[in-house]
């Protein structure tokens, strides 16, 4: 097998799902539970201004979100490169499944202490509803062990998705694959100076059980093929012999199908909790 070959098996690398401290703000707070929704711009929205729009949501997150005790962390992530250009996504955590629900209720009793008049309440949804289509998509997702932690910045972050998909061989064991794992990742994900921070998902509710999601952040776009000559290199530097490179390559790559997509997207830092 050749080493491009190798590196696109560890392109769908894989780690058992267990919580891990990923997008965690202290030990106290490890989520359990990250729900993803994809959303649409309303594209007949004639007076779009990225400020204003920023502003709204901002308006939501100080007053809302922020003071939500049942949601850990949130993000929010533009198209950069993606299929549809009208995404928007929306990041969540939580400390439990039952959180979900109760932040959920939670940011409906916020809302109205936020906006007591009924009517300025209305209206303010009102105009934060406009800068949406009706249409959205929902995905539950379990953190994997072996994040690279991203440290705090107020800079936009480029974040590359790379979604795969796990194979269930019948010949595979847990105590091999999580040896084949943590070897991968201290010796190449943690040594790429050019990835900033890692974080990998694997699915808990949604359409697809056979999901796997993995985020690289970085500082540009020009990083992009840094971050991978640099992961080829790491990845000859530790198994620099070729048959270990192989046998690496093929134990590992029993558990992928070979199939993933990629997706980027830029980070809106004052979207952030």
């Amino acid at each position: 097998m050749k080493t491009s070959k190798v590196m696109l098996l560890f392109g769908l690398l894989l780690l058992m799902v267990i919580p891990s401290t990923i997008f965690a703000q202290n030990e106290n707070q490890r989520p359990a539970y990250i729900t993803v929704t994809t959303g649409h711009w309303n594209m007949d929205y004639e007076n779009f201004d990225r400020k204003e729009w920023i502003a709204v949501e901002k308006e939501f997150l100080d007053k809302v979100a922020k003071k939500n005790e049942f949601i850990i962390r949130s993000f929010v992530f533009l198209h950069r490169f993606t299929p549809d250009n009208t995404e928007i996504i929306f990041v969540t955590t939580y400390s439990s499944w039952d959180n979900i629900d109760k932040a959920s209720q939670r940011n409906d009793e916020l809302a109205k202490e936020a906006w007591p008049d009924e009517a300025e309440r209305k209206a303010y949804f009102k105009e934060r509803n406009a800068y949406y289509a009706d249409t959205h998509s929902d995905e539950i997702y379990v953190p994997i062990a072996g994040a690279k932690m991203l440290a705090p910045s107020d800079k936009e972050m480029i974040w590359l998705v790379v979604k795969g998909h796990f194979a269930f061989p019948e010949d595979g064991s847990r105590k091999e694959f999580d040896a084949l794992s943590k070897e991968y990742l201290d010796n190449v994900i943690n040594k790429n100076e050019y990835i900033k921070g890692y974080y990998q998902h694997g699915h808990a509710w949604g359409a697809d059980r056979t999901e796997y999601v993995r985020a690289f952040v970085i500082e540009s776009m020009g990083d992009l093929d840094k971050m991978g000559k640099r992961s080829t290199e790491l990845f000859k530097e530790h198994w620099s012999d070729e048959d270990k490179r192989k046998e690496f390559g093929k134990k590992m790559g029993k558990y992928f199908t070979g199939k993933h997509g990629d997706y980027i997207y830029t980070s809106v830092p004052e979207l952030t909790k």
